[in-house]
């Protein structure tokens, strides 16, 4: 079994926010494999299902983005699953928009919510899907205001595509994880 977190933060306030590409595209996720986020556990909602013969836990942890951590170990320690079978998706920075890019272990690079995954967790060693949002165009804006603002117009109109690189980024960790 594999627990996909989903990053972001809860709330209307900051649904079509750069900061919830995580949650994003988990939605898209639990709509293309009719997957429910019914249950409540955790700190956060999340669904069961299956996506290609894998059966997984669709996580999205209200604890806010900065303690994801939180709501992820508990539900690793409760479904009795490793670390090395979770996969988080969150956004990235350092990505430019559009990119989306696959990473197994490492560092943070600054994203608040792997910092709080690995310190919770206490390893790296978890698969990482990392939409790409950019950087803020003017120098003056704050990173922080950066992710909190929304997706342009544009931009929201080629999520779409984003999703997809996402979802093919996942089925390859299956296939690596049943090959191997």
């Amino acid at each position: 079994m594999k627990l996909i977190a989903c990053l972001g933060n809860p709330g209307k306030k900051y649904t079509a926010n750069r900061h919830n590409a995580g949650f994003l595209t988990g939605d898209y996720i639990s709509k293309k494999y009719g997957i429910p986020l019914t249950e409540k556990k955790f700190s956060s909602s999340y669904g069961t299902g299956t996506i290609n013969g894998n059966k997984i836990i669709l996580l999205f942890p209200h604890t806010y983005m900065n303690q994801s951590g939180i709501a992820v170990k508990a539900a690793l320690e409760y479904f009795d699953i490793p670390h090395s079978s979770l996969i988080a998706i969150h956004d990235d920075i350092e990505i430019p928009f559009g990119d989306v890019r696959y990473k197994f272990g490492g560092g943070h690079k600054g994203q608040n919510g792997i910092r709080s995954i690995i310190d919770n967790v206490e390893t790296p060693d978890f698969h990482r899907i990392r939409i790409g949002v950019g950087r803020p165009q003017h120098s003056e804006m704050k990173v922080a205001d950066f992710l909190l603002s929304d997706f342009s117009a544009d931009e929201f109109q080629k999520l779409g595509l984003i999703f997809e690189k996402a979802e093919a980024l996942l089925l390859e960790i299956f296939a690596k994880e049943l090959s191997a």
